[in-house]
């Protein structure tokens, strides 16, 4: 069932490509020209009610250095004598087969069994094996810790903004995880993520407090497990959750909190408001991630506002269609210690995963 999943995700980003491909076609035309004993080519892309022989051509020397189009065609050195550079249909897996100009005008009516001279039995499936599942799957963030295989795991990204030198995110919004007789004050807290950076489940952020040490020196990162997945609690891919619990000291003999030893940044994340500035870095870790495989049981146990990155595994294998969720076929445990019941973090999403079968 697993691999029928997987080729079916194949076929539907088939089908967007060809959609995409069939838009194109109608409103552009390509040509190529052969010029002149240097091998040169030029190149048009233009609407279709443009005439062709009003453009002038655009040439591109074979003598152009290779060291100017290394980047072109996804690395691969140019062949200086095709389209552009990089010609699909000789320097790509099509090798000279003619396919690639059929597919542009033929867009969604391409005739799969004509491809190189295959049957249609033994090229591209046409549709989705018989008696399997059709299941939607995010997917565009998949590659920060599998290859392009989507199968072999690599390592998440790390350090992608330094601690020294860290950006601003900002506050979106935070509210209280327990009831009233739970001691102190938990608060979930979502901030922005700058363009650029991502993060994988069991990994951490730091954040920077503001203001100064009685030193004068800025303060040091503090370091935050992560509460939500890669796509974030908006799904946008732009967010990171935080489990932030208000470091305070209460005096022994009066019983009342001593501001003077509270905790500098989980007071400043507690007390923020919305639209309030929070510098950032990471992320980190590599470690505590989730196994590769989606058969292996996963068990979690943590106190309080550990349960953090356990969340975010939870949300990934119960909450999101993603592959990881629709191939999962392992059992998940989850022991998490609080002092009385309106203290259990989370309960209403654990909660729904429970009555929702998944």
């Amino acid at each position: 069932m697993v691999f029928s999943r997987q080729v079916l995700l194949l076929y539907l980003v088939g089908f967007v490509f060809a959609n995409a491909f069939q838009a194109f076609n109608s409103e552009y035309q390509i040509s190529k020209h052969k010029l002149d004993k240097n091998r040169e080519r030029t190149a048009f892309l233009l609407p279709k009610s443009r005439d062709l022989a009003s453009i002038s051509p655009v040439t591109l020397s074979a003598k152009k250095p290779v060291s100017k189009l290394k980047k072109v065609g996804c690395g691969i050195p140019p062949s200086y004598d095709y389209l552009c550079c990089f010609d699909p249909e000789e320097n790509g897996q099509l090798q000279g087969t003619g396919d690639f100009t059929a597919r542009m005008e033929g867009g969604l009516d391409f005739d799969f069994g004509k491809f190189s001279g295959k049957d249609a039995s033994t090229a591209v499936a046409s549709g989705p094996p018989a008696g399997a599942d059709l299941l939607v799957a995010q997917h565009w963030l998949e590659h920060l810790d599998h290859d392009a295989d989507g199968v072999t795991r690599i390592d998440p990204p790390v350090n992608t903004i330094k601690s020294t030198a860290p950006v601003d995110s900002t506050l979106l919004g935070s509210g209280k995880l327990i009831g009233p007789d739970a001691p102190g004050d938990i608060r979930h807290v979502i901030l922005s993520l700058p363009e650029g950076m991502h993060y994988v489940e069991g990994q951490s952020i730091s954040v920077i407090p503001p203001g100064l040490q009685e030193n004068g020196k800025p303060h040091k990162p503090r370091l935050y497990s992560i509460a939500s997945t890669r796509y974030g609690d908006t799904l946008e891919g732009d967010t990171v959750s935080l489990c932030v619990r208000r470091a305070e000291y209460y005096d022994p003999v009066t019983g009342l909190a001593d501001s003077s030893k509270k905790g500098v940044c989980s007071n400043f994340l507690c007390d923020a408001t919305p639209g309030t500035t929070v510098e950032i870095s990471g992320p980190v870790g590599k470690t505590m991630l989730l196994p590769s495989s989606p058969k292996t049981d996963v068990i979690m146990v943590a106190t309080g506002t550990g349960i953090a990155p356990f969340r975010a595994f939870l949300h990934r294998l119960f909450m999101e269609n993603t592959l990881a969720k629709h191939t999962f076929e392992g059992t998940a445990w989850l022991v998490l210690g609080v002092p009385v019941t309106s203290g259990l973090l989370y309960k209403e999403e654990i909660a729904s995963m429970q009555e929702s079968g998944t």
